[in-house]
């Protein structure tokens, strides 16, 4: 931070009069003795968009994992800190990392749905793995995801298709509706689009959207204008520490942070 940046501005995230989905408070997270995530601490605001953003290796990926304490999976990471979703400490001991993330799913960057089986068992997966086993309610649960991933319409007919026949941008919103189906109360994203066409992101970007009305959204994104169109707030991430975070119009037209500025208008990243 440079003399003439002040703290104020990176401590607790956009100021919103909405309901707290996420409060992150001082989270660090190592990677053996590599900090990748440095002191964070920012709110996200229940039903709308936060984008982060940064150059590669600022800490953005690693950041939305702590979230869901997906990091777990790597034997070597370690977190200190607090995360709590809607007043629950997600790293309490008494809470088990797959309640965590039943009720925070994620969206990789690179589609994977699972190659052998069809469309309909991609979105009911999690499901069965939770003990449904009614199959009207197996088959309600399908359509209602797959009509709020907008897949609906293109897959009615071919439920029982291998799930590796639907195009790139298809296999996409399929993993949207597979997370959708355990109705999460939080939905990541890393990078859900970086792979598409155009015509496939734009329908992966109105997705976003329109699912705010009813899920909170935390999106990873190189795309400047994709943060711009998608977000309700965007926070800037450099060398694994928050710089800056607000609205997003006001962090893409009038950032309080020179780093944040430079970024934004392509000086560096």
């Amino acid at each position: 931070m440079s003399a003439t940046e002040t703290p104020s501005s990176v401590e607790h995230g956009p100021k919103s009069t909405g309901t707290l989905a996420l409060a992150v408070r001082n989270l660090s997270v190592y990677f053996g003795k590599n900090a990748a995530v440095k002191n964070v601490s920012l709110d996200i605001t229940a039903r709308a968009v936060t984008a982060i953003i940064g150059p590669s290796g600022c800490g953005k990926s690693t950041f939305l994992r702590a979230l869901n304490r997906m990091h777990e999976l790597n034997p070597e990471a370690r977190m200190e800190g607090q995360i709590h979703l809607f007043g629950d400490d997600i790293y309490s001991r008494a809470v088990e990392s797959v309640t965590v993330r039943r009720r925070i799913g994620m969206v990789f960057q690179k589609s994977n749905p699972f190659p052998t089986m069809s469309v309909f068992e991609n979105v009911t997966v999690g499901l069965r793995l939770n003990g449904m086993r009614d199959r009207k309610m197996l088959a309600e649960r399908t359509e209602e995801s797959l009509r709020m991933a907008a897949l609906w319409d293109e897959v009615k007919d071919r439920l029982n298709a291998p799930a590796i026949s639907l195009s790139g941008g298809q296999q996409q919103r399929l993993c949207i509706a597979r997370a959708l189906a355990v109705q999460p109360e939080v939905l990541l994203m890393d990078e859900p689009a970086s792979a598409l066409d155009p015509l496939a992101t734009a329908k992966i970007e109105d997705l976003i959207v329109s699912l705010k009305k009813d899920y909170t959204i935390v999106i990873v994104t190189h795309n400047m204008q994709q943060a711009a169109r998608a977000s309700d707030f965007t926070a800037f991430f450099y060398l694994g520490e928050l710089v800056e975070c607000g609205p997003t119009p006001k962090i893409f037209t009038s950032p309080a942070q020179k780093r944040t500025e430079d970024y934004v208008t392509g000086r560096f990243g």
